[in-house]
């Protein structure tokens, strides 16, 4: 059967604009559609948007606080009309640069705006302005992304509530913010719009805050924003929300005891759910459940020539692992190449001031399996970079066999979303802390730090025994030395 396109990709997110990119660099004749705008949440709703906010927040603070750098601290009021402009001029420059359609359509990409469902397994429906077009593919990606998840509150039908979808078109500060959910997006918008003067109350369900990532590090983080003003409500279940006269209140249970939380906005950070309305998957025979897609680690659903990547399958919510997703989907079609999805090296980060990010076993988990581990760690307040920075809270915490093997490592600190892929790359790599502390690092950096905590390891060997051998043979007179087990070097 002759097919209008090779490859029909659903979605142009993340996982779309990669996926066609790969399509058409391999030679298919590739369709990318799109309900709205190129981009999808990364840049409009999510990554981007939050990281310039984050950015922002953190000038603030620095202008506020500028005696931690030897300067004198200045009263500062923030203009967030002015903020919100300058988010979306860099929003509106990494769109030009990166998603705009003509680029992809240089690139030999057929771009279409509209509605895409499954008519059959292998047809498509685009409705764009009440027109309905039909178009075949011999493969097709799904990578329709997700959106906000807001469960079902008592009353949340009738608050003005705000989710990431919304929040970065607001043009006035609220005074007073509510945050539902102390996850990665919870957190890093308390501390971006404390900064730029709200006050901000955070609530969850569980007793701590970024639940995913290493106990220690997490609670360190916490305390840091809790001195910078944050207030936690943890440990607490939201039982309903109404709009009063003065804003919206919260009613949240702890211990028996409900708890009247006053705001001007709330911002429901609980989550995500895959984009599976109006695809009409049924058509195409494609699997599915409340969760996303189904697929294998192929990318493949359960229909040979369909295959799904990215957020709409509800495996990994992440910008990153959409576009790993769209090539290995992508290259397992086209080129019948085997290829898994890499799920022992997922790097995880929080954009916060310190950062927090972690690639591979937590310790928890190590826990749970029984695994044989030691842990590495160095803090930040001996990286040379951190105190001239004035950066110096945080650790590293690397978890790994005698051997130097890697298993998983978590760090907290300045630049630990960029330093995390140094352990990614070794790990998947098979390069052990004793190659990571072999190799030269520059001066001054916080990448230093990375191989400060590997030299770790060598200090674990460390034997009185062979020293002594040593002093022997050579005839060497200098001390003896012993390290307690744990002890930094």
């Amino acid at each position: 059967m002759a097919y209008d396109y090779d490859l029909i990709v659903m979605g142009g997110g993340a996982t779309g604009l990669t996926g066609s990119g790969v399509g058409v660099t391999l030679g298919a004749k590739t369709l990318m559609i799109e309900r709205r705008r190129l981009g999808g949440d990364c840049t409009w709703t999510g990554c981007v948007p939050s990281k310039v906010l984050l950015k922002a927040a953190k000038v603030a603070y620095h202008i506020r606080c500028a005696s931690q750098f030897g300067l004198s601290d200045q009263p500062l009021k923030v203009d967030f009309g002015r903020v919100m402009s300058h988010l979306k001029e860099r929003r509106r420059e990494v769109y030009e640069d990166a998603d705009r359609p003509e680029i992809y359509e240089d690139m030999g990409v057929e771009v279409r705006f509209g509605e895409a469902r499954f008519a059959d397994a292998h047809t498509i429906e685009i409705e764009h302005d009440g027109i309905v077009d039909r178009v075949t593919g011999r493969y097709i990606l799904i990578g329709a992304g997700a959106r906000a998840f807001v469960p079902p509150i008592k009353g949340i039908e009738g608050v003005p509530y705000l989710t990431n979808e919304t929040l970065f078109e607001l043009d006035e500060l609220p005074p007073r913010l509510a945050i539902v959910g102390g996850g990665p997006i919870g957190t890093e918008m308390a501390q971006a719009f404390h900064r730029l003067g709200s006050e901000v109350t955070v609530l969850d369900m569980l007793p701590r805050i970024l639940a995913n990532d290493d106990e220690e590090l997490a609670a360190i983080m916490q305390a840091t924003l809790e001195r910078e003003g944050v207030r936690y409500v943890l440990g607490a279940g939201v039982k309903g929300v109404r709009t009063t006269v003065d804003g919206i209140a919260l009613e949240a249970e702890k211990d028996g005891e409900v708890r009247v939380i006053k705001s001007d906005a709330l911002l429901m950070a609980t989550g995500r759910r895959a984009n599976l309305d109006g695809l009409n998957l049924e058509a195409a025979g494609v699997a599915y459940t409340r969760a996303g897609i189904t697929v294998d680690d192929h990318c493949r659903t359960n229909r040979r020539h369909i295959f799904a990547a990215g957020d709409v399958t509800g495996r990994y919510q992440f910008t990153h692992m959409s576009e790993h997703m769209a090539k290995i989907a992508v290259t397992n079609a086209l080129l019948k190449v085997p290829m898994k999805i890499d799920t022992k090296h997922v790097p995880w980060a929080t954009f916060t001031d310190p950062e927090l990010a972690h690639v591979g076993a937590t310790e928890k988990q190590l826990k749970e399996a029984g695994t044989s581990y030691q842990v590495f760690r160095f803090p930040f307040s001996r990286i040379d970079r951190a105190l001239t920075d004035s950066e110096t809270t945080g650790w590293i915490k690397v978890f790994a066999k005698k051997s130097g093997k890697i298993l998983g490592a978590t760090i907290l600190g300045a630049s630990a979303g960029e330093m995390i892929s140094e352990y990614a790359l070794a790990m998947r790599n098979g390069i052990t802390l004793r190659k990571i502390s072999d190799t030269i690092h520059p001066y001054p950096s916080y990448g230093l730090g990375v191989r400060r905590a590997a030299d770790q390891w060598y200090v674990s060997k460390q034997s009185p025994t062979l020293t002594r051998m040593l002093q022997k043979v050579f005839g060497y007179r200098g001390p003896v030395l012993e390290f307690e087990p744990g002890q930094i070097v």
